[in-house]
């Protein structure tokens, strides 16, 4: 792989952010539509808190699997790990050549972004306002935390937001701004899809789950899929997970070595 292309797809992949998915534990598929209990559709206060209780409630999160990143036709299968610890820090590991060689890491907190590229031996100190040259302003570290972990994105979660019920199943919609949402949720009362979409600025995101594996009393997507658009940048971003843990040890090591060069 040439090293400008892994450079530029990590950077991509770190700062839109997302991924497809299958998992060798153990898989929930959501009921048939017409197995789905009813639930009073008048009562919106109601229904955004169960919706809410079908979150992931978790204090660290680790994950890897192998990752298909393809940005404007240029496709690399790399493996990830993605360490999360809640509402703190989000740390990603992409690495080659079957996890042997190391590409790149980062490490996202909600007001910083750090980027160690291996191959070309530099790194990157930003704010995290760094990530609005390629995405929406209202993307922030708690929507780029909810979508890792499969939870609804809590800033649209609120009485302000449309919540209806349409052949069956929960859809939430609303704007933000310039920005406008959406979210599907499945008989299992977690969310299935989410779109954002900013007209004005030309960028589109969409991020689809599948089947769920139980996790630390709670479902977890082992399956998930991001498509990403802005300006005339496409990326497609596919992982299938072969750990998914909640709530364990985690460190999150990011040691940037003198030889490496600061890029601005």
């Amino acid at each position: 792989m040439k090293k400008n292309i892994l450079s530029k797809l990590f950077l991509l992949a770190i700062i839109t952010l997302f991924f497809g998915c299958k998992t060798k534990k153990v898989i929930i598929a959501a009921p048939p539509i017409s197995n789905q209990g009813n639930v009073e559709v008048d009562k919106k206060p109601e229904n955004l808190k169960l919706l809410k209780s079908k979150n992931l409630d978790f204090n660290t999160l680790a994950l890897k699997g192998k990752a298909d990143l393809n940005i404007n036709g240029e496709q690399n299968d790399v493996t990830m790990n993605i360490r999360i610890q809640k509402d703190k820090k989000i740390w990603v590991i992409v690495t080659a050549a079957g996890g042997i060689v190391e590409v790149a890491r980062a490490m996202i907190t909600p007001d910083s972004l750090f980027l160690l590229n291996k191959l070309e031996k530099t790194y990157t100190k930003k704010s995290f306002s760094y990530i609005y040259k390629f995405t929406n302003k209202q993307i922030d570290f708690n929507l780029l935390q909810a979508v890792l972990s499969g939870n609804a994105v809590p800033d649209f979660m609120n009485t302000t937001s449309n919540l209806i019920q349409e052949n069956g199943v929960w859809i939430l919609s609303g704007t933000n701004k310039d920005l406008a949402y959406r979210s599907v949720f499945n008989t299992l009362l977690k969310v299935t899809e989410t779109t954002l979409n900013d007209a004005k600025a030309g960028q589109a995101f969409k991020v689809s789950y599948g089947k769920y594996t139980p996790l630390n009393n709670a479902l977890f997507p082992s399956s998930l899929n991001i498509n990403t658009m802005s300006g005339l940048k496409k990326m497609d971003i596919g992982i299938e997970f072969s750990k998914i843990e909640s709530n364990v040890s985690v460190d999150f090591p990011f040691t940037v070595p003198k030889s490496y060069e600061l890029i601005n």
